[in-house]
């Protein structure tokens, strides 16, 4: 199979996001809609900003140096964490662009861009790659093919201004589904995340952002896990990474390890990791992070080195001359 190629600002984006290896061990502090519902499930539209900023910051002060990346969102987080100097210069940053968050309304699953926000402002503000979520089913018709059109022309944007993409497929339901059981189900899950990778791959995102490809609360047997995990590796032709979608941190633990020994360049850990400490009182929060936030992001971080593909291996790199810059 031959390589993708790829141009000297998205290698210089992903290396700044990545381990000297290759591998991403990234904190996702990006989350807005999701976020609210963590700190107030009951009220989640009373939460303020400077809140939500509040909280973002703390994670990216007590973690961001153990990270090779941060993911951040404009509203909240990339300006009030840069002009802070809450993140480091040694930390690259991902930068989302969607408009929704993760838990806005379930039917509205056509993605918008963040108003009076685009990739050229993301590079302006020194972001090393951007982030593009979108709800996602290939059998959605109509739909996908509106959705195929966003992030052609969000690629098309990134490909103007050399900055690397992250495309995150996100899975959700359709009335066809029906009620059915839970081999079904399982079976399903599968088939959506695989077809997604490979029609999406098709499309030329740098790396694929891909939730777990079985629903490991349904199905333990992790023969089956390493079986998805080998199929969605084989169709997939640029890097992949694991993110963690809410599911209890044990269980994404061994998500990371499957799907890096099964080809996944890393992880991008948000809920997963910092939700108790999230929920947590105040006087606690210091206690947690260092009892539990750090080391969980410390063991995924392991993993990940230990069994990760560099993503580099996944593409065909450039050999320029002194003359380069000219066509460039």
């Amino acid at each position: 199979m031959t390589l993708p190629s790829i141009t000297p600002g998205k290698i210089r984006g992903l290396s700044a996001t990545s381990s000297s290896q290759g591998i991403f061990h990234v904190l996702a502090v990006d989350h807005r809609d999701s976020l609210r519902v963590v700190i107030d499930p009951g009220s989640p539209d009373s939460i303020p900003a400077a809140a939500l900023t509040a909280v973002k910051l703390d994670l990216i002060r007590e973690i961001g140096e153990a990270a090779t990346a941060v993911m951040l969102d404009p509203e909240y987080s990339i300006a009030q964490a840069i002009t802070t100097r809450s993140l480091s210069g040694r930390v690259g940053f991902i930068a989302a662009l969607e408009a929704q968050g993760y838990l806005g309304d379930p039917a509205a699953v056509q993605t918008f861009l963040l108003d009076d926000w685009s990739v050229e402002k993301a590079k302006r503000t020194g972001a090393d790659a951007v982030k593009l979520l979108v709800l996602y089913r290939p059998d959605a018709g109509a739909i996908t093919e509106n959705q195929d059109e966003v992030i052609e022309q969000v690629i098309e944007a990134c490909a103007r201004h050399d900055i690397a993409i992250f495309l995150e497929p996100l899975a959700y339901p359709l009335a066809a589904d029906g009620e059915d059981d839970t081999v079904a189900s399982v079976q399903r899950r599968r088939r959506v995340v695989i077809d997604s990778v490979r029609r999406l791959g098709a499309l030329g995102p740098d790396v694929l952002k891909i939730q777990f490809p079985v629903d490991t609360q349904r199905q333990q047997d992790r023969a089956v896990w390493r079986d998805a995990c080998a199929e969605l590796d084989d169709v997939a032709p640029v890097p992949w990474v694991l993110l963690s979608a809410g599911d209890p941190y044990e269980l994404f633990r061994d998500q990371v390890q499957i799907a890096c020994q099964s080809g996944a360049s890393g992880f991008l850990a948000g809920r997963a990791l910092w939700g108790d400490y999230v929920l947590a009182e105040p006087a606690d929060r210091a206690h947690l992070m260092e009892q539990n936030v750090l080391p969980r992001f410390a063991e995924l971080a392991e993993l990940a080195s230990e069994h990760g593909r560099d993503w580099a291996s996944r593409y065909q790199m450039p050999d320029p001359d002194e003359r380069w810059f000219m066509t460039y």
